[in-house]
């Protein structure tokens, strides 16, 4: 194992915002298979994507078979039939409604002629994609009443295929392999203590007859790690712990040993984190499997480890052996997480001249706003730039691949104001990179800056959020006069987001085109010169991949998170993207679009289809009625204080809902009735309501209550 800088050779025993909402399911209820009663053969399957198809896959041109499209994940296609010329030619092929309401996150994959995909709670479906016929669907039927273990909202981002099984990861935990012709379960697994708080988001990923899947927990207190299991029987063939657990119960291996020798106190009472629950990456030539690994649980690193030790492997990108698991080399881009500083944003790889030589390098630009290239054989740091306005570090340093931070990083004493905030300057919104003009294209957030303080008093807290940061401060948010959150305002200063065409090799920006909004969906690249990006306004929009000029934009009604996929069939090529608002954005305000809650739809274009296009629509809030309340200042501001520690994660800033979960200022008056049988009984646990009884009293109740329906009042006076 090499050290972030590469230095180290392998060691002995000597020797890391918030939001959420998901599912879990601790029963054993069998999934639900819906297939086409008119079709008795969902699909044949006559070219097997075995490892050499996944190897080869940037050259098959026609097919989507990877989350990244290859195993580069560049997320480009060598397909030009859709040109820059011709692209406003543009219309519907078909559509698909998912029938949820949630956020839709997925990467659809395309292989002989259908497209798998997921919908949020995990559940699968196989369209024809030349029509969009449902072939099958596929629900896991988890246990809704456990929805509160995923941060930031119950999504999926999507599934892998490997001979002729379909891998999906639950939210609950579970890994299932399906049969790619009839979604028929093959074998599953629990990859996790469902005890503990622990989900699956991410999209599996196929590495030498593996599938393998990390998951998320770190907000509510876990020990991340990444499984492989043996592709065709569901066997476990190793696993990579992200973080140290408890020494006195000894250590898995000697990379989990090293780590423990950077932390300090009693990491391991408090979860420690560094989930790995989205960016895998494998390279077939070195036979790696690269990770992008987790932010600190709690967030606060003084709380964490007594402010001591960089805590291996938390923030890092780390290259594991695929045959075994352990650790080949490491390079942590936040040491000492302390901001929720991920680095599981997705992972590149490349072939790049640096300096007149020919380079195998990785590319990511994590949250914490710097753009990083390393050598992906060696994990030497090549080059290290800002690609969003950043105030924690003044750069890092080349040498040691240490972040210079500046004097208001740390907030162990006081509130300290830092960009980038929790959000990110990137989140797990998936770029994309031309090899022709040399850019990748990076859906960016161009500064939020957040009141950083630690928690006082803080005790972990089994069954809620450990994260160790006040987070009440962003309850006072001002609204629109609609009563929906004001993205731009606020403590957590939301400047508006950007499409960046990055210069890896230049280190800076090509062009920039702003959003006034800040969360954008994922980029496609093609050789046709175009870019493809869903925006959070619902508008699908395409610019020029060499200059950025807007060639064709159109409207789809609901907010779009997910990237687009291309492919071709009968000589015709094809456009595709999932549509539907929620994940963390959706949680904590609305989108741009207006709708609230739209139900998810898969669009699919092509050249000379229907230009005649009706947006999904939104939902309409219901009408206001009076509820009397008591409107004692002490009460009120109790209320905002306890649903800024409790509520806002799930229902948003200023108690209004992003559109994905009830918005409770316009509940009905039954609804206020039982809200302490809610809140303190479990009574909505069908529906993904945790039950809070331990850490909210009766009092607590009443006071949220009575502060949200003196929100309520505030709406009815200027409706």
């Amino acid at each position: 194992m090499k050290n972030r800088f590469s230095m180290l050779q392998k060691v002995g025993p000597v020797a890391v915002l918030m939001l959420f909402s998901a599912c879990y399911s601790e029963t054993e209820t069998p999934a639900v298979v819906d297939t086409n009663a008119e079709q008795a053969v969902v699909a044949t399957i006559d070219a097997v994507v075995d490892d050499t198809a996944l190897s080869g896959a940037a050259d098959d041109a026609s097919q989507w078979l990877t989350y990244g499209r290859d195993y580069h994940e560049s997320r480009f296609s060598p397909l030009d039939q859709i040109n820059a010329a011709n692209v406003s030619e543009l219309g519907v092929a078909w559509t698909f409604d998912t029938g949820e309401y949630r956020g839709h996150e997925a990467t659809p994959l395309v292989h002989n002629g259908v497209i798998y995909a997921t919908r949020p709670w995990s559940s699968v479906f196989a369209l024809d994609a030349r029509t969009g016929e449902q072939l099958w669907n596929f629900d896991p039927l988890v246990d809704k009443s456990m929805g509160w273990k995923a941060c930031c909202d119950v999504v999926n981002r999507g599934v892998a295929i490997y001979e002729d099984k379909v891998f999906v990861g639950v939210i609950d935990g579970r890994l299932i392999a399906l049969d790619a012709e009839t979604g028929g379960v093959i074998w599953e697994v629990m990859t996790v203590d469902p005890d503990r708080p622990y989900t699956i988001t991410g999209a599996p990923r196929v590495a030498d007859g593996k599938v393998i899947i990390g998951n998320g927990g770190a907000e509510l207190g876990s020990r991340g790690y990444l499984t492989a299991y043996d592709a065709n029987t569901g066997a476990e063939a190793w696993r990579f712990w992200v973080v140290p657990g408890n020494p006195a119960d000894g250590f898995e291996n000697a990379d989990v040993e090293f780590a423990a020798t950077t932390w300090s106190g009693n990491w391991w009472e408090v979860g420690g984190g560094g989930n790995s629950w989205d960016s895998i990456i494998y390279d077939p030539e070195l036979r790696l499997v690269y990770v992008g690994t987790g932010n600190g649980s709690p967030w606060s690193h003084e709380l964490r480890s007594n402010g001591e030790g960089d805590n291996l492997y938390l923030s890092s990108i780390v290259a594991l052996d695929v045959d075994d698991g352990s650790v080949d080399w490491y390079y942590q881009t936040t040491p000492a997480d302390n901001w929720d500083y991920t680095a599981v944003q997705p992972l590149m790889l490349a072939d790049l001249p640096i300096n007149g030589v020919l380079r195998k390098v990785i590319m990511q630009a994590p949250k914490n706003g710097f753009f990083y290239v390393l050598d992906r054989e060696s994990g030497d740091l090549i080059s290290a730039d800002p690609y969003a306005e950043v105030t924690w570090a003044s750069g890092i340093d080349l040498e040691s691949g240490r972040p210079i931070e500046t004097a208001q990083a740390r907030y162990d004493n006081a509130i300290s104001f830092v960009m980038p905030g929790p959000s990110g300057a990137h989140n797990w919104h998936p770029m994309s990179f031309n090899p022709a003009t040399g850019l990748v294209y990076l859906p960016t957030m161009q500064g939020t800056s957040f009141p950083y303080s630690m928690e006082e008093g803080f005790v972990h807290k089994p069954g809620t959020w450990n994260i160790g940061v006040t987070m009440g401060s962003m309850v006072d948010v001002p609204l629109r006069p609609d009563g929906l959150y004001t993205p731009g305002t606020g403590p957590e200063t939301r400047s508006p987001g950007a499409l960046l065409a990055w210069d890896p090799l230049a280190r800076e920006p090509r062009w920039v085109v702003d959003y006034p909004f800040n969360i954008n969906g994922g980029t496609l690249a093609t050789a046709g010169n175009l870019v493809f990006q869903g925006g959070a306004d619902g508008m699908l929009r395409s610019f020029t991949a060499d200059a950025g000029d807007l060639v064709w934009e159109v409207d789809l009604g609901v907010g779009i998170m997910a990237p687009p996929v291309t492919y071709e069939l009968d000589g015709k090529q094809y456009l595709s993207v999932l549509v539907g608002w929620g994940g963390s954005a959706g949680l904590i305000g609305p989108s741009d679009s207006g709708a609230y809650k739209g139900e998810g739809r898969l669009w699919t274009f092509t050249l000379g289809g229907d230009r005649n296009i009706e947006p999904v629509q939104g939902q309409e809030l219901p009408e206001l009625t009076a509820i009397d309340f008591n409107d004692d200042p002490e009460i009120l501001a109790l209320g905002e204080d306890i649903y800024g520690k409790r509520c806002m994660i799930c229902h948003g800033a200023g108690g209004a809902s992003g559109g994905s979960l009830a918005d409770l200022r316009y509940a009905a008056p039954a609804t206020y009735d039982i809200m302490q049988n809610i809140v303190r009984d479990g009574a909505y646990g069908g529906r993904g309501m945790p039950n809070l009884g331990e850490w909210i009293s009766v009092e607590e109740v009443e006071a949220v209550k009575n502060w949200l329906l003196s929100l309520r009042a505030g709406l009815m006076a200027v409706q």
